[in-house]
């Protein structure tokens, strides 16, 4: 660091300067919760689907517009001067420069933030299944663009947003490296906001039979090419016998809430594909996934997960608002392995896409 508390460029990050810095990403999710929480509570449930307007990657409704404002406010209030930050949001336009302190130029930048206010927005407007604020950070080369890539995040902090009737929340976070205190998982009541430290565990099950093993279809675009390859994975796993395979599913429409699932071992494994049918077959456009959807998805792979791309490689997007995201999301490395051969064979069938 230099005497203003800054990382230069050729300095990587050390544990104590990301843990500092992951504890002002979990506070900035507690007070979205907060203020999600209350505007809720106080508006009614209703209030918080009408729609508030449209960005180049989504619908924006009025529940993101308040957690927005949150980010915004906070990170003014709260940021600390010796780490410049350019935010990447949901809702805010890639070609606009964010940063705080407020001013900084590009040049400054030493870290992006990548935000999903709300991930889940639809559930929890509907107060159908809680929603998750997605934060995450990566240092900046120091060349002036401002920019960073998915691999490049060193942090990243998921805060459950939860639905009337919950009593409780999660809040979970990891550091990039593992070791002691790699991966930090905190149950909250919210009644009395006391804390409980729990053990994030993915499942150690090395097969798909009597799981949840869910493929990302649950808009009506694209579900036809994507229920195909779902089906030649699925004879090339469970072959038919007699009775019916038991292989369940979960559409759970928030990216972050699926990789948490499989993070806690409730999931065995997730998939998302649908970029891949876009421009097929009639299917035009697809609304997928967009790295703040995924932005999290270290705390995934450093509690033993795996994250990839469909057919094993890393997934390479830049940090930004618009690029479409496909993904594998695996409980372990062992289950992987068998998944994966299955997918790209299945893509290469139906979609004709040869393994990378």
């Amino acid at each position: 660091m230099d005497q203003n508390g800054a990382i230069s460029p050729s300095t990587p990050p050390d544990r104590d300067d990301l843990d500092a810095l992951r504890g002002l990403l979990a506070a900035l999710g507690t007070a979205i919760r907060e203020q999600v929480c209350l505007h809720r509570d106080g508006s009614g449930v209703g209030a918080l689907g009408r729609v508030a307007g449209l960005v180049a990657a989504d619908v924006i409704y009025e529940i993101d517009r308040v957690s927005e404002h949150v980010v915004v406010e906070w990170f003014a209030a709260h940021w600390p001067d010796g780490h410049p930050v350019r935010i990447v949001m949901e809702g805010v336009e890639d070609d606009v420069l964010l940063t705080y302190p407020a001013g900084t130029a590009a040049e400054a930048v030493r870290w992006i933030c990548i935000i999903d206010p709300i991930d889940g927005t639809r559930n929890l407007m509907f107060d159908k299944r809680a929603a998750w604020v997605l934060a995450a950070l990566a240092p900046v080369a120091g060349d002036g663009a401002a920019d960073a890539r998915l691999p490049d995040i060193e942090l990243a902090v998921m805060t459950e947003l939860p639905t009337t009737k919950q009593g409780w929340a999660d809040q979970v976070s990891a550091r990039r490296g593992g070791g002691p205190g790699g991966v930090d998982a905190q149950r909250i009541d919210l009644r009395s906001g006391v804390s409980q430290p729990f053990r994030l565990s993915p499942s150690q099950t090395t097969d798909v039979e009597h799981g949840f093993c869910s493929f990302a279809h649950a808009l009506p675009d694209g579900k036809t090419l994507l229920a195909e390859i779902e089906a030649e994975v699925w004879d090339r796993l469970v072959p038919r016998r007699g009775r019916g395979r038991s292989v369940f599913e979960d559409q759970y429409l928030c990216s972050g809430g699926q990789l948490y699932e499989v993070a806690s071992g409730r999931d065995r494994f997730v998939g998302d594909l649908r970029p891949l049918v876009a421009g097929r077959s009639g299917v035009d456009t697809v609304l997928s996934a967009h790295p703040y959807d995924v932005c999290a998805a270290l705390v995934l792979s450093e509690s033993g997960g795996v994250f990839e791309d469909p057919w094993g490689g890393p997934v390479d997007v830049p940090l930004d608002t618009t690029s479409p995201v496909a993904f594998m999301a695996y409980a372990n490395p062992e289950l992987a392995a068998v998944v994966r051969p299955a997918v790209a064979a299945a893509l290469e069938s139906v979609l004709g896409i040869a393994a990378h």
